[in-house]
């Protein structure tokens, strides 16, 4: 795709960030919680769209909450992606707080910070969630810490799913694939990882043509005995065999 295409959709997707941002800012505070979190999945869909990437969802998309989503995490755009096909609050590290316009978004649409490196900051996460959860929100996290390249995945970690077990609430396994739609196969165009920088991620996901992002949503389940860890082990191997379906 040329430069000239490129520019024009991240000249949407600017235009698409301010119009949520005063969505947040002046519309919010006058309409109700489901009104929000509609109006949060179709911005959603409308910015995939400005960059041009297809969404496809399969799987048992709208459950109920209370419900801890556990998805693996390719991409800076797996946020949107996710929004786009269901709402959820997400768990993100605090460092997207502090970023320009997105910081403001993402604290609007209801996302709770972590300081990934402290333990204690984890704990306050972890109540804040069960508190969520028990009054019945849809969570998302990202148990890798981190992005992968999408080829595989990182270790899970534990932490965040013990407030799943303390509150009694399942947890639905979610895969994340950007594939390329002529040949079926991975895209690394929206990959951001290791050396990548963010704004060069953006651009190259921009420059790029026929990216689908899919969203394969597992079985609920809750945790039947199982420790953190042992749950964090078996809900690996769901989102593994889920991308490979």
């Amino acid at each position: 795709m040329s430069s000239f295409k490129a520019g024009i959709r991240l000249a949407r997707a600017l235009l698409h960030v301010l119009v949520g941002f005063f969505t947040i800012l002046l519309v919010f505070p006058r309409i109700g919680q489901e009104q929000r979190e509609q109006r949060i999945q179709v911005w959603s869909a409308s910015m995939l769209a400005c960059i041009g990437i297809e969404l496809r969802v399969t799987g048992n998309v709208i459950v109920p909450g209370p419900l801890l989503l556990v998805a693996n995490h390719i991409s800076w755009l797996d946020i949107t992606s996710l929004h786009a096909a269901r709402f959820c609050r997400f768990v993100s590290k605090a460092d997207i707080k502090q970023w320009p316009l997105i910081g403001r978004l993402a604290t609007g649409v209801g996302t709770l910070f972590i300081e990934r490196e402290s333990r204690r900051d984890a704990m306050r996460v972890v109540h804040h969630m069960t508190d969520s959860l028990r009054q019945g929100n849809v969570i998302g996290v990202f148990p890798e810490g981190t992005t992968s390249d999408g080829t595989s995945l990182l270790p899970f970690h534990a932490n965040l799913l013990q407030a799943a077990i303390v509150a009694g609430v399942p947890v639905q396994p979610v895969a994340i694939s950007f594939v390329d739609s002529s040949t079926g196969q991975r895209s690394a165009a929206p990959c951001y990882v290791d050396d990548d920088t963010l704004l060069g991620s953006i651009w190259r996901t921009l420059s790029a043509s026929g990216i689908v992002v899919v969203i394969t949503f597992g079985a609920p389940q809750l945790a039947e005995g199982k420790d953190r860890r042992e749950w964090a082990h078996a809900l690996r191997e769901d989102v593994a065999a889920l991308r490979q379906a």
